[in-house]
């Protein structure tokens, strides 16, 4: 199970629609507003 990086829920990997990559790392999301939140500024929200 990953970790929606801007809600902090849960998101299942194997069935997530919203799915964005960043610095080679695949970040998933709960919904398209969470998605696009992160693209806007990754740096603030992607892990180290």
């Amino acid at each position: 199970m990953a970790v929606d990086p801007i809600c902090k829920m849960d998101v299942d990997e194997k069935t997530a629609k919203w799915v964005s990559e960043y610095r080679g790392k695949k970040y998933y999301f709960c919904a398209p507003g969470c998605k696009k939140t992160f693209e806007e500024n990754p740096e603030k929200y992607a892990e180290e």
